[in-house]
């Protein structure tokens, strides 16, 4: 759905992964069969209490209440990790350990590979209640080799450019979100030229943090870290140097705020003028809004440099570690729904996946007045049919992000190399993936 602050080292994250899957190979599928020789397979006939992971804003609180005054006999409890990284390194944990996963374990898409190489740890979602519910790839991104879908989509990450409409104003920039549209452009260089003009009469940063706007950037590359055979490519591929170049150029410029995204300085941002704009997924509207309660002069423009863009997405999976399974995908099953995920939508700004919801007229209509009344439903929808490039991600995908950040962040944040070294120990940390 969201991606996590990056916290520890990338090489910790590396001997992590290592760790769970060697206990995985030990462990082999003995976790489901012996759940399932307890009763792990089926729901219960009596009071059931479903635990449900997640992180960051799912919008699901409300939706949980309402299944609870349909359903009386099951109470839901909620585990809400602050970031995605965390509530990945607990999933890897408890994998690992073969006990102690919630009955519902929200997962992010970029590390969702990694798991997709045990899928005797999760439940077979398969249904005919949910055939053709989402749209075709994001099925596709939960679904093993030989056909077993190991998670139920939530949402996807279409993205949009959000800017402070007082802030253009006041450094002389037109702030009408048609206007601003028009003069973001349609490439990447024209984003950061009206940056620097910008900045040529303000002295807010044009945008939040390198890392940021390279994660926009990279999910519009088809083949951007591994090729389908599995064939690690990030170190030489000539397009991904060339992104990690031209954001850095812009920090080097005095375009970024140097801020690390989910960390205590990113949030208390959005409450001193921090920067003016940042790319924008869907998902994003919920966090901006909550960070930035009292603030005025937010706004959305229906437009993204590079095309189309998705960032993130998420899936809901049910591991077989679980006593109550049958429940636990009957709930997975109706929050993923497209009325609850719409629900969702209005609630946080994670804008569907499935079909029938991207149809709906009460999507469409959708406004947000935080953000000057603009028409979320309709920008997000422009916003997912402008998406062209679905980015391949493998199991190696998350950890080579990983070191990537890390890379952006000690130029961009943390000031403590040059973009030559820290490509430098990119490429070591990335040989160190095996």
């Amino acid at each position: 759905m969201r991606p996590g602050s990056r916290r520890g080292t990338t090489y910790g994250r590396i001997a992590a992964l290592t760790m769970t899957a060697a206990l995985l190979a030990a462990c082999g599928g003995e976790s489901a069969d012996t759940d399932a020789g307890s009763g792990g397979e089926g729901g219960s006939d009596g009071p059931v209490t479903l635990t449900v992971a997640t992180f960051n804003e799912f919008g699901y609180e409300e939706l949980f209440t309402e299944y609870m005054e349909l359903n009386p006999d099951v109470t839901i409890e909620h585990k809400k990790a602050a970031t995605a990284n965390e509530a990945r390194d607990n999933l890897n944990t408890r994998l690992a350990a073969g006990s102690g996963l919630s009955d519902i374990e929200a997962v992010e898409v970029d590390w969702l590979p990694e798991l997709l190489q045990y899928p005797d740890q999760f439940m077979d979602l398969s249904s005919d209640s949910v055939e053709g519910r989402w749209v075709d790839w994001k099925v596709q991104q939960a679904t093993t080799t030989d056909g077993k879908l190991i998670g139920y989509g939530t949402d996807i990450g279409p993205e949009a450019i959000c800017y402070r409409a007082d802030l253009f104003e006041a450094a002389g920039l037109p702030s009408d979100r048609e206007e601003v549209a028009a003069a973001l452009g349609s490439t990447w260089d024209d984003y950061f030229a009206l940056g620097e003009e910008f900045m040529a009469n303000s002295d807010v940063p044009w945008m939040e943090s390198a890392g940021a706007t390279y994660n926009a950037m990279v999910n519009q590359l088809e083949f951007p870290y591994e090729q389908e055979d599995g064939t690690v490519i990030a170190t030489e591929n000539p397009e991904v140097r060339a992104l990690y170049d031209q954001v850095l150029a812009a920090s080097a410029n005095g375009l970024s705020a140097g801020l690390s995204q989910w960390s205590d300085d990113w949030t208390s941002s959005f409450q001193r003028d921090g920067f003016a704009t940042m790319v924008c997924p869907s998902w994003m509207l919920g966090v901006i809004e909550g960070n930035a309660a009292g603030v005025e002069g937010w706004d959305i423009a229906n437009t993204f440099p590079g095309g189309g863009g998705n960032w993130g997405g998420s899936f809901l999976t049910v591991p077989t570690q679980g006593e109550n399974q049958e429940a636990a995908k009957e709930l997975a099953d109706w929050l993923t729904a497209p009325e609850q995920q719409i629900k969702a939508f209005q609630s946080k700004g994670t804008f569907p996946s499935q079909v029938e919801a991207l149809e709906s007229e009460e999507l469409l209509g959708d406004t947000r007045e935080f953000f000057n009344n603009a028409p979320t439903g309709e920008i997000f929808s422009e916003r997912a049919q402008a998406v062209e490039v679905v980015t391949f991600k493998g199991p190696k995908y998350s950890g080579i992000n990983d070191a990537m950040q890390q890379a952006i962040s000690r130029v961009d944040v943390d000031g403590t190399d040059t973009p030559e070294s820290s490509w430098e120990k990119f490429v070591s940390a990335v040989e160190a993936l095996g």
